[in-house]
């Protein structure tokens, strides 16, 4: 399966925006889907997941600013980032638990925050 993640983009603090993982296959066969981030200087931290379609989890720094869900339209699974903070600049990743293993790390989308 193959993964795009998209929506990246430069916003300025408490702006917001949606990132896009689009999937080359049915996104609704896969349990469990993940968005990671990297800070410059930082190492990858997991910021949200989705499990079964609706069980959800997030880091706590980004608790109650961002949202996962899946989108049938797009085949997608996205995550609506508001209120950004310029902690939240990063390279952001998804991944999809294949059942025995995660997808491999793609190029991922930029999320520049900054005034």
């Amino acid at each position: 399966v193959q993964l795009q993640a998209s929506g990246g983009g430069l916003v300025q603090p408490g702006g917001s925006l949606e990132l896009s993982c689009a999937a080359s296959e049915n996104i609704y066969g896969f349990r469990t889907t993940a968005w990671y981030r990297q800070a410059p200087g930082k190492e990858r931290e997991l910021v949200a997941n989705i499990r079964d379609g609706f069980t959800t989890d997030y880091a706590d720094s980004v608790k109650g600013r961002f949202s996962i869900g899946r989108n049938h339209v797009k085949n997608s699974v996205d995550l609506q980032m508001n209120n950004l903070k310029i902690e939240d600049t990063g390279v952001y990743y998804c991944r999809l638990w294949l059942g025995s293993k995660w997808t491999p790390w793609g190029q991922g989308t930029l999320v520049t925050v900054s005034s």
